[in-house]
């Protein structure tokens, strides 16, 4: 079809999604996997790649996204590189939606790509997660403070201010590999009990081993096109209700609050501008490098009250037939976490909404059919950033 005519605001869907092979992937490149995913994007979508002339993509490349577009074949007249560590991808979906709604593009690709679990078991890079010591991070680097570390410490902020348990952060990595179990794609897929959990060996306290997310390789896509698009495409439109974003801290020193999380402010900001509340939502995808991060950002985007996480994760309420669904395909506990797993949220939420999981792992909504609404947020570096996505079939 043409370039359309813009004369308003559009609406704006997720046409095409898909991820590239994940898991242990040894024998491919984070380029060849952007590829993959992005062809298997398109023809999801059932348009062409003619169409796209906007492109997204962070964490790969010289000069990203030029680099990898030209990989691509891509010459887009509109491109994002943000770049908020996981969150990344739901603050470029927030950015290509108002891109296009605004006519500023009218197909926009989103790509991402690593081969993070190879390049670390091949020597090509090292496991380390202190960062940099230059800025401001330098203050904080001579104590140790690694990634995990920072996550831990606002973990034992929260059991410390509200009770918050072992056995209730254990349950959130349970119900993920719950999940997991009807994923054909997941990593891991056994079962494990809140024993499993709580003794395996010590990460940084209170994170035993299987608080903390997998380490795999893996690459996702996402298609975000205008209204006028949709009637060419292969699959039913996903559309982009609302979205929020917020940047909080990089210091831990400047963080007001360690059991507040910056999904408070991009999942207010989200769900007001979609005119939804969380009580009408049908599922959630979460980013959960820690079982922390799963249950503090229920309670910033209003599941539940502050403080409450901890009962609220507790009974299979996360589960694929649970109250809420959350991670439905085990998230990166257990299914797949390539370095920056946001635009994974996306891929499944998309997926769920569709109808398209399959026997065994397609979520309800409440009236038992196809479920109508999701929300997709993701959190960036030691709960520094945030984006939030509210998504729906109407």
């Amino acid at each position: 079809m043409g370039t359309p005519t813009v004369t308003g605001r559009r609406k704006v869907a997720i046409v095409g999604v898909s991820l590239s092979d994940c898991g242990r992937v040894d024998e491919t490149t984070p380029y060849a996997l952007h590829a993959q995913a992005a062809r298997r994007a398109l023809a999801d979508s059932g348009l062409g790649r003619e169409v796209v002339d906007g492109f997204a993509s962070a964490g790969l490349g010289t000069l990203a996204p030029a680099e990898v577009a030209e990989y691509l074949g891509l010459r887009p007249t509109w491109v994002d590189s943000t770049s908020v560590g996981g969150s990344t991808w739901e603050v470029m979906a927030a950015h290509a939606a108002d891109a296009v709604a605004a006519g500023h593009a009218n197909a926009v690709l989103l790509v991402y790509g690593s081969t993070a679990r190879a390049d670390i078991r091949a020597g090509r890079r090292t496991g380390n997660l202190s960062f940099g010591a230059r800025g401001p991070l330098q203050f904080e680097v001579p104590y140790g403070h690694t990634l995990i570390a920072k996550y831990a410490m606002a973990a034992r902020r929260h059991m410390h201010e509200y009770g918050t348990t072992l056995e209730q952060l254990a349950s959130v990595a349970v119900q993920a590999r719950a999940n997991a179990a009807a994923n054909p794609e997941a990593m891991f897929r056994d079962p494990i009990t809140v024993d499993d959990v709580l003794s395996g060996p010590m990460i940084a306290d209170p994170f035993t081993k299987l608080h903390c997310c997998l380490r795999s390789d893996g690459g996702a896509a996402v298609l975000l096109a205008a209204e006028e698009y949709v009637r060419d495409c292969r699959t039913d439109p996903v559309w982009v209700l609302g979205t929020g974003e917020y940047v909080s801290h990089t210091t831990m020193s400047e963080w007001p609050d360690f059991t507040v999380s910056p999904a408070a402010v991009s999942g207010r900001l989200a769900f007001e501008r979609a005119g939804v509340r969380p009580d009408e939502i049908d599922f959630a995808e979460i980013y959960d490098a820690f079982t922390y991060m799963t249950l503090v950002t229920l309670e910033d985007l209003g599941f539940c009250g502050k403080g409450e996480g901890g009962a609220f994760v507790e009974k299979g309420r996360l589960t694929l037939t649970g109250e809420l669904p959350v991670n439905t395909d085990g998230g990166g506990l257990s299914a797949q976490h390539p370095g920056m797993r946001g635009l994974f949220l996306l891929v499944e939420a998309v997926r769920q909404l569709r109808g398209e999981a399959g026997e065994g792992r397609q979520v309800r909504g409440a009236d038992g059919g196809v479920p109508r609404l999701a929300v997709a947020s993701g959190t960036g570096g030691w709960f520094c950033s945030s984006g939030t996505v509210v998504l729906g079939r109407d």
